[in-house]
């Protein structure tokens, strides 16, 4: 009888100590990894008209009004309002992200943009793409090898030279590390050494990131206003 009573005092222990090692586990996976999968994909909705209002947002005002504007619907982008300049402003996800960035779930994340004429043509096809891909419940190793493949085969366009957008809306959400960060504009290359263009060296304002999966090289130069005309201040809510 004692025997048994030690067993099952053992046996209660060695259970204890199984669900606190995966409880620790699982809190060390959470907190390296705050978003492990997609959230439920109303949580990356927007009301159309304040979704229209952020994507306007991203550049000034004589670039934007005029520009065409798309919104995020239940099956991927789809025009809002026709525009006359050849510019497009639309609001990216979180899903526009690097392969291994945190925020790659992220519900949160509003990224409001306004693409001329040659990104619009080039660089906007694949975040259309890898929209209809995570709302069509595929996983991001699925979204990534689409994307690969569709590059592969030039379904999708190399980068065209002079592609450029403008990120300056002061109600950007650009992860839970970066907020607001800065205004700034952002052009696109071939994949390429961003040190090419000076891109990270001491006294260059150009930030030059790399992006393998999307054969592309993204410059990112901040500049001193968003938008509505306002001074950017490091620091500010």
């Amino acid at each position: 009888m004692r025997q048994q009573s030690v067993r099952s005092l053992v046996l209660r222990t060695l259970a204890l100590g199984f669900i606190l090692a995966a409880t620790r586990t699982a809190q060390a996976q959470d907190t390296k990894t705050p978003y492990p999968n997609m959230a439920p994909v109303e949580q990356y909705l927007m009301d159309r008209d304040a979704e229209i209002a952020l994507a306007r947002s991203a550049a000034p005002d004589s670039i934007s009004k005029i520009a065409e504007i798309m919104v995020l619907g239940r099956h991927g982008y789809e025009t809002a309002v026709n525009g006359t300049d050849g510019f497009v402003c639309l609001v990216e996800r979180s899903w526009t992200a690097p392969i291994n960035d945190p925020d790659f779930w992220n519900p949160k994340l509003r990224g409001p943009i306004c693409l001329n004429g040659a990104a619009a043509r080039t660089y906007l096809p694949r975040t259309i793409r890898k929209t209809e891909s995570v709302l069509a419940a595929h996983s991001k190793d699925q979204m990534f090898a689409a994307i690969k493949a569709a590059l592969d085969t030039k379904e999708l366009p190399g980068i065209e030279p002079g592609a450029m957008s403008y990120m300056m809306s002061k109600h950007q959400y650009l992860g839970d590390q970066n907020g607001r960060w800065h205004p700034h504009l952002m052009f696109f290359t071939p994949l390429v050494d961003p040190a090419l263009w000076g891109a990270g060296v001491p006294g260059s304002p150009l930030i030059g990131s790399p992006d393998p999966e999307d054969r592309l090289t993204i410059f990112l130069l901040p500049v001193p206003k968003w938008s509505d005309g306002s001074a950017f201040v490091a620091g500010a809510s």
